[in-house]
């Protein structure tokens, strides 16, 4: 069945993506993400159906509109076969599972935020309150399918702890840390939580540790103290890493402790 829901899962994630690349040339605007339908930008001639397959398209299309020839940023492909890759990835690492629709829900986000903070520093509100409903009610309906409202409970104590900490943190260095990054912090914490307090501590050490990381290389690159970068890709990236291996690494890092 795991194969199967990995199949399923990069089929799906090719179609995402391709809702993925319109939120993030659009939210960012302002603009609606229905209205009007995808068009070229130069001749403005709305994409045609047999145009809007993923990624087969752009390759048919040899990257270029088909009524103007306007280039087509290779980036639209790349992010639907990103999407599909982390979706089929999301269910080898999943399976067959209740909580497989919470962690598509989680990654579908974690590419979209991503490419819209690299692209202009912000986290959009549309995006990431939607996800203070949303998300919970994914891992609330999973963990009622489990029987594990013990996990349910975690995951709210998680978001209300990394919510508050990157509030204090904000407060303390505004310069250093956005507000959209407070607003996606119980999001990521709620899903931290849910799989174990190891996860949240592993989650959480690793975004800074990346951030900084990352911000010491644009540093030494650009020579420019006022150069900045944006957290937002690099908590979802670490949070990640908390997901996945969290509770292993705390459970090694507790044992060598005792």
């Amino acid at each position: 069945m795991t194969g199967v829901a990995i199949v399923l899962s990069c089929v799906l994630g090719l179609a995402v993506g391709s809702f993925l690349n319109v939120v993030v040339w659009r939210v960012p605007r302002g603009e609606s993400v229905v209205r009007p339908a995808s068009h070229c930008p130069r001749c403005e001639h709305v994409v045609r159906s047999r145009d809007n397959i993923p990624v087969v398209s752009w390759l048919l299309l040899r990257g270029r509109c088909r009524d103007c020839g306007e280039p087509i940023s290779p980036r639209y492909p790349a992010v639907e076969l990103g999407t599909a890759i982390a979706f089929g990835l999301v269910a080898w690492w999943i399976g067959w599972s209740v909580l497989l629709p919470a962690y598509l829900y989680l990654a579908a986000i974690s590419v979209c935020l991503s490419l819209i903070d690299l692209d202009v520093r912000r986290l959009p509100d549309a995006i990431v309150l939607p996800s203070w409903i949303v998300a919970p009610a994914l891992l609330g309906l999973a963990a009622v399918a489990e029987g594990d409202g013990a996990a349910m409970l975690r995951a709210l104590a998680g978001a209300a702890a990394v919510g508050l900490f990157f509030l204090v943190a904000a407060i303390a260095y505004p310069a250093g840390m956005g507000l959209g990054d407070v607003k996606l912090s119980p999001v990521l914490g709620l899903y931290l939580g849910y799989v174990g307090w190891g996860a949240v501590v592993v989650g959480m050490f690793g975004a800074f540790l990346l951030g900084a990381i990352v911000g010491v290389a644009v540093l030494v690159v650009t020579r420019d103290p006022k150069a900045g970068i944006p957290f937002g890709p690099w908590m979802i990236v670490g949070t990640w890493i908390g997901l996945v291996v969290g509770q292993s690494l705390f459970g090694s890092y507790l044992s060598l402790l005792g």
